[in-house]
């Protein structure tokens, strides 16, 4: 069964796969945004732009408010933070690995090049 926070890293990393919902989220970092400014630099509808807040908007990892007729957006660092510390774990798991790896590869080649190594081949 999945939990609840496995379920939300799924949809966060989901969200994050996208090359242009990374785009949004790095100009929301700068600040806050209309939908349409949002959808200025890409090549795509607006429409398109929309499908791309409401996945950003479902991972939690922006939010929305109405002022008049238009849409703000907004980042959310929650999420972020989420992603980033189940990723730190990983990371740390990872590079104890490769620290273990290095100084068995270390050791090993240390004994090969050792000249007074007693040790008969056979």
């Amino acid at each position: 069964m999945v939990n609840d926070s496995s379920e939300q890293l799924n949809t966060i990393f989901f969200a994050l796969a996208d090359p242009t919902r990374r785009a949004i989220l790095a100009r929301l970092a700068h600040g806050e945004a209309s939908g349409t400014e949002l959808a200025r630099p890409f090549s795509i509808s607006v429409p398109a732009i929309s499908k791309h807040l409401r996945v950003l908007e479902h991972a939690e990892l922006i939010l929305h408010r109405k002022d008049g007729r238009t849409h703000r957006f907004r980042l959310a660092a929650r999420p972020l933070k989420e992603a980033a510390t189940w990723l730190e774990h990983y990371r740390q798991f990872w590079e104890a690995q490769f620290d273990s790896l290095d100084t068995y590869l270390q050791v090993t080649s240390e004994e090969e090049q050792d000249p007074h190594d007693t040790k008969s081949v056979s």
